[in-house]
């Protein structure tokens, strides 16, 4: 129990170097010629990260034979959801300056920012429901099924950002790419779990 709590304790100050990195080059007024750009894509780059990270402790856990390391996607789906906070105030508050009707005219018109918010409001509930708590009051399986949510943010995330690139979208499709890997790799641990649930049956009726 105590080398669990050292290490989440070691997983969460690693998890909030980047936003500490920031807050030093904001502090130090070292934010590049173009500071709301910058803060822009740096917020963006680690919320996709961390949803990346999240949906990889599964498989990883099952490839590596590692069970423990599912006590670490709890934290790093609200380190995701922390960024993708600091990502959208960023557009709310330094480039928008709160105001409403210029956003929902974005929100209309422009793509990129329909699926980037699409993400964030996809991570809220999972945000909010990720105590312990909350797992009591909804059990279980609607417990499961509602963080299911985190798929359609992983994927909205790459597509916004993909959409908001003009040139080089490396990146973007790297992470699109690392979301599909994923994704497809839990459909293939759940086809072979189901498959071998169902030689189990056949066994169980033939003796």
């Amino acid at each position: 129990m105590l080398r669990t709590r050292w290490a989440k304790l070691l997983f969460f100050v690693c998890a909030a170097v980047p936003v500490g990195w920031l807050a030093w080059r904001f502090w130090n007024q070292d934010l590049t010629a173009n500071p709301l750009e910058y803060i822009t894509h740096f917020t963006g780059d680690w919320t996709i990260r961390f949803l990346v990270l999240t949906l990889a402790i599964t498989p990883l856990r099952k490839l590596l034979g590692l069970p423990d390391l599912i006590r670490f996607r709890r934290m790093s789906g609200l380190f995701a959801f922390f960024y993708g906070c600091l990502h959208l105030l960023t557009y709310l508050v330094l480039d928008k300056l709160f105001d409403v009707h210029e956003i929902w005219k974005d929100v209309y018109k422009r793509p990129f920012i329909t699926a980037g918010f699409t993400a964030w409001v996809l991570m809220l509930p999972l945000a909010i429901t990720s105590t312990k708590g909350w797992i009591r009051r909804l059990g279980g399986r609607r417990w499961q099924r509602l963080h299911r949510l985190i798929y359609g943010a992983a994927i909205a995330g790459p597509i916004h950002y993909y959409w908001l690139v003009k040139s080089d979208i490396r990146l973007p499709v790297l992470y699109g790419g690392l979301v599909m890997v994923l994704l497809l790799a839990r459909v293939g641990f759940w086809a072979f779990a189901r498959r071998g649930r169902a030689r189990q049956v056949a066994a169980m009726q033939e003796l």
